[in-house]
């Protein structure tokens, strides 16, 4: 288990003191992946080094499996952060060396003898499907495969905990879905823990399980990601998920439309029910679709519609109570009738 306790880090800049991490905390499960999601400057690379030390917290603790690493000193440090790989946004491959030395300088740093870094070396590459790259020099590789290099690299030393600082940011969308899915299945296969930070929502919901939102060195929303997407609170969290799920709808609809307008919220299960085929059915109501999408968060539907409700008010305020009955979140946008 990561625990990162009243974690702050400030900075001095010109005789100035500037924080980058303001009195964070978080608990961060065994083999789970959590995503740190924020705008640039918002904390989240400050604190995913203070994770693995390279930045010393001002104040607070930060626990692996109940070891406090901001206590450590020298060889023992040394040791802790062979248990913590990190990848980076730019892949900071050594161009002079093969990709196999790349990967066996991580080995070299552990004192691995030089026949069991070959070994190493070969099964990193097969993990990461670059087996035929063994002796291939960083510039005679695409941006996905340098980064798969910087996976194996990490992974060299059997780590624990994967830090990814921004690790899909400089890839193409393909190439991005090629290296979550790699980094998923790392997850799965071995069992270990991977904090990611992004200002890409796609690839919060595409592999984490739980995130965190952060602005101004603080977190200000955490939890599950299905459930952050399905009832989002703060302003921001909002503005990040309407970049991937969006039901917004232009000013000018809302002004012309006669009846009441209402989103409807389809959570898990609910979603693949016929509620509101069964609402207009049962219900003296005309109902008009504004705009709807279905989303798939770990493997759950999310469905969001923006819907047009025509009919006397006791019938559409029993119709939106009936929905809700079945376990659907209906929330009015307009007071037209």
């Amino acid at each position: 288990m990561l625990e990162i306790q009243n974690v702050s880090k400030i900075y001095k800049v010109k005789k100035k003191s500037v924080t980058g991490v303001d009195h964070v905390s978080l608990t961060i499960d065994n083999g789970e992946i959590f995503g740190i999601v924020g705008y640039s400057g918002a904390g989240k690379s400050s604190l995913l080094r203070c994770i693995n030390l390279l930045e010393q917290p001002t104040d607070g603790q930060i626990l692996i499996d109940g070891q406090d690493l901001t206590k450590l000193k020298g060889e023992q440090l040394r040791q802790a952060r062979l248990k913590i790989g990190m990848i980076f946004q730019h892949f900071y491959l050594i161009s002079q060396k093969t990709v196999g030395e790349n990967i066996e300088f991580a080995l070299k740093a552990a004192n691995i003898s030089k026949e069991k870094r070959n070994e190493r070396v070969k099964e990193l590459l097969h993990m990461v499907g670059l087996s035929d790259k063994k002796d291939v020099f960083p510039a005679q590789l695409s941006g996905g495969q340098k980064q798969r290099v910087g996976i194996a690299r990490a992974l060299a030393n059997n780590p624990s905990i994967l830090l990814c600082d921004e690790a899909t940011s400089a890839l193409d969308p393909t190439t991005t879905t090629s290296i979550l899915r790699l980094l998923k299945k790392i997850n799965r296969e071995l069992g270990i823990t991977i904090v990611l930070i992004t200002h890409e929502m796609d690839v919060v919901k595409e592999i984490c399980d739980r995130m965190a939102i952060m602005q101004n060195g603080k977190v200000i929303e955490e939890g599950a990601v299905y459930d952050i997407f399905a009832n989002p609170e703060k302003s921001l969290t909002q503005e990040f998920i309407s970049s991937v799920v969006s039901f917004d709808i232009p000013p000018t609809i809302l002004q012309n439309v006669k009846g009441k307008v209402v989103k409807i919220l389809f959570k898990g299960d609910v979603a693949g029910e016929g509620v509101i085929s069964d609402m207009l059915q049962q219900f003296e109501v005309r109902g008009n679709f504004l705009h709807g999408t279905i989303e798939y968060i770990q493997e759950r539907p999310l469905g969001i519609f923006l819907m047009e409700l025509n009919g006397q008010v006791a019938d559409i305020n029993r119709s939106i109570s009936y929905m809700e009955s079945r376990g659907v979140t209906v929330e009015v946008l307009n007071n037209a009738i």
